[in-house]
């Protein structure tokens, strides 16, 4: 019975409250207020790409290396974090067994390296390295303790 009577009340109070907010007039805001506000929602940055014309100004543009990253690299920046701890039964580095059965079950090197840049399991495809080649990948896995055909 009590809770009826809390619905009761709170039925009015936003009875009541809705017609007033509907009402309210705006604030006015002054000069500060309104840059104050724009300065707050602002984006963050721009995107300049090379060949535009705020791109003259900017310097030298960083080129990306035209040899492939080593395993060591790719595997310290993007698989340490399952493939140490073995998170989500990812093959641990170093554990050559592991790695020999799973080229086993597959049937080759080759197929391994095609499931796993795919995704495979709890490995979504490319792992974390959304910009690794296929070749940096395996060089990833070779890393490991992939053994290559």
């Amino acid at each position: 019975m009590a809770w009826v009577t809390h619905m009761r009340l709170l039925t009015i109070l936003l009875g009541g409250l809705f017609p007033m907010m509907a009402l309210a007039k705006p604030v006015p805001l002054d000069d500060v207020s309104r840059q104050e506000i724009a300065e707050r929602i602002a984006p963050a940055g721009t995107v300049c790409k090379q060949g535009e014309d705020c791109a003259a100004n900017l310097g030298a543009v960083a080129s990306a290396s035209s040899e492939p990253r080593t395993g060591e690299a790719v595997y310290n920046q993007f698989c340490t974090a399952c493939h140490t701890s073995g998170l989500l039964g990812a093959p641990k580095k170093g554990d050559t067994a592991e790695w020999t059965k799973r080229v086993s079950d597959l049937g080759s090197y080759s197929k391994l390296l095609e499931q796993a840049y795919a995704g495979i399991r709890s490995m979504p495809a490319k792992g974390t390295c959304m910009n690794c080649s296929e070749e940096e990948f395996g060089n990833a896995m070779q890393y490991m303790g992939v053994k290559k055909e």
